[in-house]
């Protein structure tokens, strides 16, 4: 690909990567497998990888696949819709059977580091709650996608599932309802961002840490990146015939700065949380599970409540959140003066029109900017009646930039939750933005990446794409055979098929 009258130049690449984390990471590694002679580049302005979005408890560590979140699965005139629950499912199997050939072929090589069973749980409070459960089960259920999925309304059961949340509940009081299914996921995206990256490097990749790309520059059939060392302040150019940003929340204000023109009037909302976090064992101990409740009104989707295990590093806690917050920063890491830079004539309607139709949103995000520690174990009270403050601590979850699609008169503005990917007409720089399901689906999200920016190469690399994603181009909801095929081989070769963590 790099070709400029047969002079390869120091700071000239084909593949250059802005951001460290689990999206340039796993595009970088399938870019490998198709084009082992294309040479790559990351850029990532912090000191070492995955210290964003993609580090363990800056978020859930969900493997989304619609097992239990229950905003995936919204009823609609009394009936629920899964069709999202299906979309999402279909593309987490592609990150499993990605995974799963990479572990195969020595790149990934500890996936216990990265990947572990964790059962998911769906949570209902109240009747209406539990209606709404019982009719989202019994539609799930029939899919082979969802396998053994069960249902209780039953206390007894519900206490030998969920002996922490059953202690201290009031079952008179309220009644509850759980469905699980036993072959969710939890997943620590900080490690399986460094194997892709340790792999990288042995692979010819260079990786540039404590670099902050400042500004891309189209420059003939190249893309002039202008890099600087956060350290020293020393400036670098770098040219580059494809460019991805997968900076997190810098991601939009850089396809901007490149002049790339589907992202005119884009607007981004920054959205902070924190978890609720305990390493007491006893209280571990009694509790291997992912559980899901319902969002409360107003609140966005990244804060539906829930009470998961965690295992980082080999070590198991529980987390309980996450809390909506606010701050103008677009990155943890980021400036406070990230959002008002993020201004512009071209999106001033988008930012008016969300905070004129998202009221609800701003009342809960400041109803919970003031919500004390107290009040936040009182939240925890909901999943766990017997908590106690002293065996909790507070952890600053990521930062998330939901994106605000500009709309067409007399609308001004819309935000979306969910993960975007964005690209030039010409397919030479692409960007994700958004948020959740995000790193469960990057696989997926990847391939849709190169269908739209390397279409010209799809034939060539179809036979590669069939071994790293067998069931590509296939209906997993409509093929079981396929399903099954994909699914058994990807249990084992991820070492999920065991009786750990079971309920």
């Amino acid at each position: 690909m790099s070709d400029n009258g047969g002079k390869k130049y120091a700071d000239e690449v084909d593949i250059l990567h802005v951001g460290a984390g689990i999206m340039s990471a796993t595009l970088s590694s399938m870019l490998h497998e198709l084009e082992p002679d294309w040479s790559q580049m990351v850029f990532e302005r912090l000191d070492g990888p995955a210290g964003e979005s993609s580090f363990p408890f800056n978020n859930a560590g969900t493997g989304h696949s619609a097992l239990c979140e229950l905003n995936y699965t919204p009823e609609k005139n009394g009936r629920i819709d899964v069709s999202k629950a299906m979309a999402i499912n279909e593309k987490f199997q592609l990150s499993r059977q990605f995974w799963s050939y990479q572990v195969e072929n020595g790149v990934l090589t500890e996936p216990r580091a990265f990947i572990n069973p964790v059962p998911h749980v769906s949570f209902a409070q109240g009747e209406d709650q539990i209606k709404y459960l019982r009719k989202r089960y019994d539609k799930l259920s029939e899919n082979h996608m969802f396998p053994d999925m069960q249902f209780t309304d039953d206390r007894d059961t519900f206490a030998e599932k969920l002996p922490l949340m059953s202690k201290g509940r009031d079952f008179d009081a309220e009644p509850v309802a759980i469905s699980w299914t036993n072959v969710g996921t939890d997943i620590n995206y900080g490690s399986l961002t460094e194997q892709f990256l340790d792999a990288a490097k042995k692979n010819g990749t260079e990786i540039r840490y404590g670099r902050e790309v400042t500004n891309i520059k189209r420059e003939g059939n190249f893309w002039k990146v202008t890099v600087k060392n956060v350290h020293t302040g020393d400036k670098q150019i770098v040219r580059a015939r494809f460019v991805f940003v997968g900076a997190g929340g810098y991601a939009l204000d850089l396809l901007r700065k490149a002049g790339v023109p589907e992202v005119h009037g884009y607007a981004g909302f920054p959205i902070s949380g924190m978890w609720l976090k305990t390493t007491n064992q006893e209280l571990v101990q009694q509790h291997k599970a992912k559980v899901y409740g319902k969002a409360k009104v107003g609140a966005p989707p990244m804060s539906v409540p829930h009470l998961d295990l965690r295992v980082v590093d080999g070590e198991e806690s529980l987390l309980f959140g996450p809390y909506g917050g606010w701050s103008p920063k677009f990155l943890k890491k980021g400036s406070y003066l990230d959002l008002f830079k993020s201004i512009r004539l071209d999106n001033i309607p988008s930012y008016l029109g969300v905070g004129a139709t998202n009221i609800g949103l701003v009342k809960y995000l400041v109803e919970e900017i003031f919500r004390d520690f107290d009040g936040k174990v009182d939240m925890l009270h909901e999943y766990y009646p017997d908590a106690d403050g002293k065996d909790w601590q507070v952890e600053v979850a990521g930062q998330r930039v939901q994106v605000i699609k500009p709309a067409a008169f007399p609308r001004f503005g819309t935000l979306e939750f969910g993960t975007a990917l964005v690209n030039d007409q010409n397919g030479t720089i692409a960007g994700v933005l958004g948020a959740s399901p995000g790193a469960s689906i990057t696989p997926a999200a990847m391939i849709e990446l190169l269908e739209r920016c390397f279409g010209e190469h799809m034939i060539d690399w179809a036979d590669k794409l069939h071994e790293m994603f067998p069931t590509y181009g296939k209906s997993l909801k409509r093929d079981k055979e396929a399903y099954d095929e994909q699914w058994a081989w990807t249990q084992k070769t991820l070492g999920l098929d065991t009786d750990e963590n079971t309920l």
